[in-house]
């Protein structure tokens, strides 16, 4: 599992849980959260495939849904996004 913040890598064994309070040793981020799950996406209905998940307000903030598994996604320091935005800017040639 990679933090979504930072893109630290945890190495975790088959099985192994989160504890809801878990914190990211490099960042302080939260790491059981949505956006570190593996049923998180942001195009599906509430951000989750998971159908039996509830409603979570803020998805980068520790919560306490029973269905988190750790994710395999990898996160960063947001330039990607960035990226993505000059590169259609210059595309449309705005």
């Amino acid at each position: 599992m990679n933090c979504a913040a930072c893109n630290r890598e945890f190495k975790l064994s088959p099985g192994e849980r989160l504890s809801f309070r878990e914190t990211c040793e490099s960042c302080d981020a939260d790491l059981h959260c949505c956006v570190n799950c593996a049923h998180y996406d942001p195009g599906a209905h509430n951000d989750c495939r998971e159908p039996s998940a509830e409603h979570v307000r803020d998805r980068k903030r520790a919560n306490r849904c029973d269905w988190f598994q750790p994710g395999d996604r990898a996160g960063g320091d947001g330039t990607g996004r960035a990226q993505s935005l000059d590169a259609l800017d210059a595309l449309f040639k705005k």
